[in-house]
């Protein structure tokens, strides 16, 4: 059982800890340097969600657009195409 944890953690549990816990101190303290706080990160990553999810309604938008422009021309000429070739 110990093997297949170690196998797993890629060591000893006590050094992955006290791996984990120097590396946190590093990445804290960088970040403290540039300001970022954790919660800039999860506001981030919602507002880019957001911003996808917005935008991305937006361009069905357009899309529903395009086609009842596209439709405009489209229907009539189809209509005029088959009374043509009904005729035949």
């Amino acid at each position: 059982m110990a093997d297949n944890v170690n196998r797993f953690l890629g060591d000893s549990p006590g050094r992955v800890i006290v791996k984990l816990i120097v590396v946190s101190l590093i990445v804290g303290f960088v970040m403290t340097i540039f300001g970022v706080d954790p919660i800039d990160i999860l506001d981030g990553i919602r507002d880019f969600i957001r911003n996808v999810w917005e935008r991305g309604f937006s361009a069905l938008g357009r899309v529903g657009d395009y086609l009842l422009l596209g439709a405009t021309i489209v229907i009539p000429l189809y209509i005029i195409l088959r009374l043509l070739s009904y005729r035949k």
